[in-house]
């Protein structure tokens, strides 16, 4: 199969995973495998070749990026657990004050998102913000909507989460983490800002039943993790691989050399960086048994096990698409304006959005789609790791639009704030929109400044 026969099938594959996940429920990594092999089949390559692609993308991705998955699940709930996001909350409050409690929310859900899941980061904070909102007097709406959308953006954009560490490894660019980290940050920042208006302009009007017998009692927030880890303990787990990572970044693009610079490239390795995170976190478990070594990191694991499923698998789900000629037809119009540059930004987003929407899942909308684009970067010219950043954020301002209710977060937030299914659509499904659009608009721009 050639030509435009073989562009049919490769989008009846995309159509299939998105009505298999949203209309079928077939779990994201059964539907993508499925579809690999069919879509190889369909294509006319050789039964053995499908096989071949197929293994080959599924392991070949676990091998670059899987370790990293996991250890960032287990720093995550190790942060959950200990009390450690809390302490982060509270601090980040302390700095920015209590006269702007939305927008101390906004940063507090970016700091805790960036390990930890945006629905267990918003169930851990959900004490806190309703006590905040009682304390300073403002409407829970508000705070949950400042909440919800501060936790969003770094969540879909800013390594290690395990979805924006994924597209990296698909496309890859995991070679670039410091740097996909830095422009992650940049993005997120102005796509926080946008949930944070939407929270004032739009949350401030929605009234939740009961908010106005909230009781503050910071005493029974925090007795349930016993004593509090201390502020640097808490932040080092996050940031001392971050550090790490962009120093990493720092030497690679310096091109210094030396047996110093050789440990620093060791030690920004995301793997080690991450493993190091691990020996930070456990400097926060209450104690040393069976219950913190076994069953905490444990439960981690279990956490990673999806994400890796559904990575490994559109690793196959992209490999099979490089088996087939398509990258030769693309090259035909690899010259093309049409197709080429910031433009092409515009198709995994489109590509993300319409997956996010059919699905729900975030992370897997950037997998998919990661996996989908990779096979046609280099046949437009995208390549480097300021251009393959962009790509990433591309994807995951895609994978904002928009949560609803097919998206367990869009549950969780209504759920945990007191909203009606309306009101969750004003303040939570409108705001993933606009973050969405700002985080795209944002991209675009940087690619024509930079690129």
């Amino acid at each position: 199969m050639e030509g435009f026969g073989l562009i049919l099938i490769i989008a009846l594959g995309v159509l299939f995973v998105i009505f298999a996940t949203a209309k079928l429920k077939i779990h994201p990594f059964l539907s993508l495998l499925i579809a690999a092999f069919a879509m190889g089949i369909l294509a006319g390559l050789p039964l053995t070749d499908v096989v071949e692609a197929v293994n080959s993308g599924f392991g070949g991705l676990m091998g670059g990026i899987g370790l990293v998955i996991v250890f960032g699940t287990i720093i995550g709930v190790i942060l959950e657990r200990s009390g450690a996001a809390l302490r982060m909350a509270e601090r980040v409050l302390r700095l920015v004050g209590e006269k702007r409690p939305q927008l101390a929310m906004s940063l507090i859900g970016a700091i805790v998102s960036v390990p930890v899941f945006c629905d267990s980061g918003y169930v851990i904070l959900s004490s806190l913000k309703k006590s905040i909102a009682k304390r300073a007097k403002v409407g829970v709406a508000s705070m949950a909507v400042a909440l919800s959308t501060g936790l969003f953006a770094t969540h879909t954009l800013v390594p290690p989460t395990p979805g924006p560490i994924a597209a990296a490894g698909n496309i890859g660019a995991e070679n670039y983490l410091g740097v996909i980290i830095l422009v992650g940050i940049v993005v997120a920042i102005p796509t926080i800002i946008a949930g944070y208006i939407w929270a004032m302009k739009v949350g401030t009007k929605i009234k939740v039943v009961g908010e106005d017998e909230l009781v503050y009692d910071h005493e029974e927030m925090t007795k349930q993790f016993g004593e509090m880890p201390s502020t640097f303990k808490s932040f080092a787990p996050i940031m001392v691989p971050i550090i790490l990572i962009g120093l990493g970044s720092v030497v690679t693009f310096a091109g210094w050399e030396g047996k110093f610079f050789e440990v620093l490239l060791f030690l920004g390795s995301p793997v080690v960086a991450l493993l190091i995170g691990i020996m930070f976190a456990f400097t926060l478990l209450p104690k040393l048994d069976e219950e913190t070594l076994t069953q905490w990191i444990g439960h981690g694991i279990k956490d990673a096990a999806p994400i890796l499923l559904i990575t490994g698998a559109g690793g196959a789900f992209g490999s099979v698409i490089k088996a087939t000629p398509v990258a030769e037809f693309i090259q035909g119009f690899g010259d093309s304006s049409l197709i080429g540059g910031a433009f092409f930004l515009l198709i995994p987003f489109f590509i993300a959005a319409a997956l996010k929407t059919a699905q729900g899942s975030s992370t897997a909308a950037i997998v998919i789609t990661s996996s989908l684009i990779a096979p046609l970067l280099g046949q437009v010219g995208i390549e480097g790791a300021l251009p393959l950043a962009l790509v990433v954020m591309a994807v995951g301002a895609g994978a904002m639009v928009v949560s609803h209710v097919n998206d367990s977060y869009f549950w969780v937030v209504k759920e945990f704030s007191g909203m009606t299914v309306t009101d969750a659509y004003k303040g939570q499904t409108a705001a993933t929109l606009v973050q969405g659009i700002v985080a795209i608009s944002v991209t675009l721009l940087l690619w024509l400044i930079f690129v």
